[in-house]
């Protein structure tokens, strides 16, 4: 199998991998564990991948995905604007990279985990 079953069952380990893409897309970096962050990872670059092709259906494949939480709030005087994880994932993460065509995301290694001693690494957005 090409991928990492985590300790989980199917729809477990989706929705991890759900909610892990959807933290990476609203902060811009998570910590956690290695075998997690390779397979976010993964998720992360065709989620961008979908993001900068930016038609309708693409939209609609990554909002399938992504869990529909609120990435950032700005006022304007009166004016409150509200962006969700996909709008932000379409109109800042992907225009930034358009002349990149892979690797979107880092990965750092850090100290082990207390308690059971598992590698940990930071994984953020280049």
């Amino acid at each position: 199998m090409s991928y990492r079953k985590l300790g989980r069952t199917s729809s477990q380990r989706k929705a991890l991998l759900r909610d892990l893409t959807t933290d990476l897309i609203v902060n811009g970096s998570i910590t956690t564990t290695e075998a997690r962050a390779k397979e976010v990872r993964k998720m992360m670059d065709k989620m961008v991948t979908l993001a900068k092709k930016g038609d309708l259906a693409s939209r609609r494949q990554a909002a399938a995905y992504i869990r529909n939480v609120v990435a950032d709030v700005k006022e304007n005087g009166d004016d409150i604007k509200v962006q969700s994880a996909l709008q932000n994932l379409f109109d800042e993460i992907a225009p930034k990279y358009k002349d990149r065509n892979g690797g979107y995301t880092r990965m750092l290694k850090t100290m082990p985990r207390r308690g059971d001693g598992a590698p940990m690494v930071l994984l953020q957005l280049v």
